[in-house]
């Protein structure tokens, strides 16, 4: 564990290859099959590359003991997993899509997060990681657009990242692979060849449960994970040119466990929160972001320059109107302008432009202050 943080705080970039997501994923799977013999790629068609190309090539590069298919059964794929990582090895499972993972979800929840617990520490499967791929493309349809991160949030033992970027995707997914816990690790499909970055070339590590603030702000904070990232990032613009308000972003990158001290600092900040996220609203994430900030009851100073702060200092139990859920859907009223934002108030307008960006989306947010 020393040497692991070691080398999260003394890394520098080195060489860099302008890669997209998905390029970034094998640059990580293939750096991990070079430095550890015994890392192991299994699952449905990785052998020739698999149906996003993410680990072309290294099956020809490393043999087919190392990358090698599996039969169409994620049950079968996790479990696998499970015992080569009990076994002492490195278990790399790929779920072809994340919408598949449900018939896999005894043998994550009951044995690969218990394993550790049940057997009093004698034993654990924490080299297991299961990649997926995960969230809308536009054309996906019921079985290749759902985010199901929120199931797995309820189940200590188990660690879920979702990364935004390339950059992102290949330090995080080193650092799940060296996490001594199973982790699950949702990659943002419409993001593999859409977003391209400078990527090192070397292995590099990103800390997880420490979610970045990538925009500094005073009057609401936006919080996000995977693609809607980019999301929220443009309405922040928007709403500083077309509103005058000033949002303050965070990528939250891992959602279990998630950073509650990096979201409840930033809401004593601006007063406002506004989480925003693809999956379904009922019992999504969000809820868990919003109730934990409420119970936790943070408090703002008291002096403050900005104009927004004149109704109140403590928040989240003086007013049943301060919570509010919604989900805007095609056709949805929410068209914001600045009288808008003058008669709705800061998180109404918010709520409109990512409305405006992107046609269907749920939202679950938090207004402290009107």
């Amino acid at each position: 564990m020393i040497r692991f943080l070691a080398r999260i705080w003394s890394w520098s970039p080195g060489q860099t290859q302008k890669m997209n997501l998905f390029q970034s994923i094998t640059s990580a799977l293939d750096n991990t099959l070079s430095r550890d013999p015994t890392a192991v790629i299994f699952g449905e068609d990785v052998a020739f590359g698999g149906v996003f190309r993410c680990t072309v090539g290294l099956r020809d590069k490393y043999g087919k003991d190392r990358v090698f298919n599996t039969p169409l059964c994620e049950q079968g794929i996790v479990g696998f997993g499970i015992g080569v990582a009990v076994a002492g090895a490195t278990a790399i499972a790929e779920i072809q899509f994340a919408d598949y993972i449900f018939p896999a979800f005894d043998q994550i929840v009951n044995e690969a997060a218990k394993y550790r617990y049940r057997s009093g520490d004698l034993f654990n499967c924490g080299s297991l990681t299961i990649r997926a791929p995960w969230g809308c493309v536009g054309h996906g349809a019921l079985y290749h657009s759902q985010s199901p991160e929120a199931f797995f949030a309820h189940c200590p033992g188990i660690k879920v990242v979702i990364p935004r970027s390339p950059l992102q995707a290949k330090g995080l997914l080193l650092s799940c692979i060296e996490d001594k816990n199973p982790c699950i690790f949702f990659e943002p499909k419409i993001l593999y060849r859409a977003a391209v970055e400078q990527v090192p070339v070397e292995p590099y590590y990103i800390p997880l449960s420490q979610a970045e603030i990538l925009q500094e702000g005073s009057d609401v904070t936006l919080v996000a994970w995977g693609t809607q990232v980019h999301v929220i990032r443009e309405v922040a613009t928007m709403a500083q040119e077309k509103l005058g308000v000033s949002c303050e972003v965070i990528d939250l990158k891992t959602i279990l466990p998630w950073d509650t001290e990096a979201v409840c600092k930033s809401v004593v900040k601006t007063g406002r929160l506004l989480i925003s996220h693809e999956a379904p609203l009922t019992g999504g994430f969000a809820s868990e972001i919003s109730s934990t900030v409420q119970k936790l009851k943070p408090t703002r100073p008291k002096h403050t320059s900005s104009p927004h702060y004149d109704v109140m200092v403590q928040y989240g139990i003086k007013n049943d109107n301060l919570l509010r859920t919604q989900s805007c859907k095609s056709g949805a009223p929410y068209r914001c302008n600045s009288a808008s934002y003058k008669n709705m108030g800061i998180s109404y307008s918010i709520k409109g432009l990512i409305y405006s960006c992107w046609g269907t989306v749920s939202l679950n947010f938090l207004s402290f202050v009107h």
